[in-house]
């Protein structure tokens, strides 16, 4: 066996050790490790060794003791490594800072009224990135990568936006703008990130569709931890099913798109009203904004169902229209149950946890798992 492949499996090894602490609810010792991962304790010791060098794990105190000496107890390092995910919108940056947890540990907002991805652009996004990084504390030697996200089709072969409606974007090149970035850059759709975000801590590891409902109406499908991109990169996009025949006018140039019922902007933008004034007046009993919203759920209900018709998974809503769902979900699913030929209720629909924060958040993930998956 040549050296490289025994450098590999030595860090197969050392991956399986540490992602034993990673994984595990309490700290565990040694000899806990060589049971769970049927290894010889001299091998534990080794790569225990390795790992704290790293600055990987860290000692959390002795356990508590029966007899003799007690062991020394270890659990994986949350803030060893951090990642940065970045939403882009059409007058806004979204940071998102997390760790090797996963958790939100930051988020900021910035404003801005520049021509996306221009060289002003450019060089204010690099500024109010060291910023953000400045701000946290940050040591840039421990920071995996920069996540960007933003709502349309990206091509990343060849670095360009090939179509972003919210955006006002088609065919532009964002190499300039990436080329910029002194850090590992991973750019990815917002639907996507959102998605991926919600995958990933979930637990249960099932496959599941993501529906954003956002100011566009995207998707993202994840089946057995992977994401499944289609022939195009287009997979997922659940706002561009038509459900209405010859029915409203969409952004994409169609008619009767989900996208063109289920938008946040069909109740904001189009109503002159922010989201907020919106639901309030709703609460308030406005009639002719409850014609609207019962038309909006309505659509929505057959939007969900087809997706579960197509896909048989879990189905999480999410976007920042997912947050004034809340006491719709009901409603909601008695409606979309009623669709349901196979099902007596739909248990199967929940609103994602990271309703305001998960594309930033999903984006700066994909830093995360390639660095569990093959850099220990």
């Amino acid at each position: 066996m040549n050296s490289a492949n025994i450098s590999e499996r030595r860090r197969q090894t050392r991956n399986k050790v540490y992602r034993a602490l990673y994984d595990s609810q309490e700290p565990l010792s040694k000899q806990a490790l060589a049971l769970k991962l049927d290894m010889s304790l001299p091998t534990i010791y080794q790569n225990v060794a390795e790992l704290l060098d790293m600055g990987l794990i860290e000692y959390t105190g002795a356990q508590n003791s029966s007899g003799g000496r007690p062991a020394m107890q270890m659990r994986a390092v949350a803030n060893a490594r951090y990642a940065i995910g970045v939403f882009i919108s059409i007058d806004s940056l979204n940071f998102a800072l997390t760790n090797l947890m996963c958790g939100v540990l930051a988020f900021k907002e910035v404003r801005h009224k520049l021509p996306l991805f221009g060289e002003s652009f450019n060089q204010y996004f690099c500024s109010q990135l060291e910023s953000f990084i400045d701000e946290n504390n940050i040591e840039r030697s421990k920071l995996l990568g920069v996540g960007i996200c933003l709502s349309g089709i990206i091509q990343p072969e060849n670095m360009l936006v090939f179509y972003a409606p919210p955006l006002n974007l088609r065919n532009v090149s964002i190499k300039a703008f990436i080329d910029n970035i002194p850090y590992p850059v991973h750019v990815e759709n917002d639907a996507n990130s959102g998605g991926f975000a919600e995958w990933f801590n979930d637990s249960s590891g099932e496959s599941i569709a993501f529906l954003s409902l956002a100011w566009g109406v995207g998707g993202a499908t994840f089946v057995n931890g992977d994401k499944f991109s289609g022939a195009n990169q287009r997979s997922g996009e659940f706002g561009h099913m038509c459900i209405e025949y010859n029915g409203r006018p969409c952004a994409c140039g169609k008619r009767g798109c989900l996208e063109a019922y289920c938008s946040s902007s069909r109740i904001s933008s189009e109503l002159g009203m922010t989201l907020e004034e919106f639901f309030t007046q709703l609460s308030l009993g406005n009639r002719e904004l409850q014609e609207i919203w019962d038309d909006y759920i309505k659509h929505l209900a057959i939007g969900v169902h087809n997706i579960r018709m197509a896909l048989d998974c879990r189905i999480v809503i999410g976007g920042e229209m997912s947050s004034y769902l809340v006491p719709h979900m009901p409603r909601l699913c008695r409606m979309v149950a009623a669709c349901d030929p196979f099902a007596a209720d739909c248990d199967y629909v929940s609103l994602a946890k990271y309703s305001g924060v998960g594309a930033p958040l999903g984006t700066a993930l994909h830093f995360v798992k390639d660095f569990l998956d093959f850099n220990i």
